[in-house]
């Protein structure tokens, strides 16, 4: 079974700043989509960022301009870098690995607390 292994989650204080790191297998790493996904309490899933293997991001509006994803290919690691973050961030954080257009690989979620 495919684990995708998230870290970095934790509470802060709004203005501050987290990085989450995803670490996937070398198998679906280099072919995949790599992306960030967040639910808030009471609230669906929603797209954070995304990047292919090429380098090529996507990011939300709602967190343009303070989250950056970026990806380590030899190490196989995917980072969502956050600043000034802000109470409406909070929410459980996934890393996806989207392998094709069938086959969606997800983490078990880091927890990301902002407070006020």
């Amino acid at each position: 079974q495919v684990q995708l292994v998230e870290s970095g989650g934790g509470l802060v204080q709004a203005g501050g700043s987290l990085r989450l790191v995803c670490a996937a297998p070398g198998s679906i790493f280099r072919f995949s989509v790599m992306g960030w996904y967040r639910q808030a309490p009471g609230k669906e899933r929603e797209l954070a960022a995304t990047i292919t293997s090429g380098g090529i991001t996507n990011v939300a509006d709602s967190v343009k301009g303070r989250f950056t994803i970026s990806r380590d290919n030899p190490k196989n690691t995917v980072y969502l870098q956050m600043n000034s973050l802000r109470p409406e961030d909070t929410g459980v954080y996934y890393c996806n690995a989207k392998v094709s257009s069938t086959i969606n690989k997800w983490g078990q979620g880091t927890q990301v607390t902002v407070s006020s």
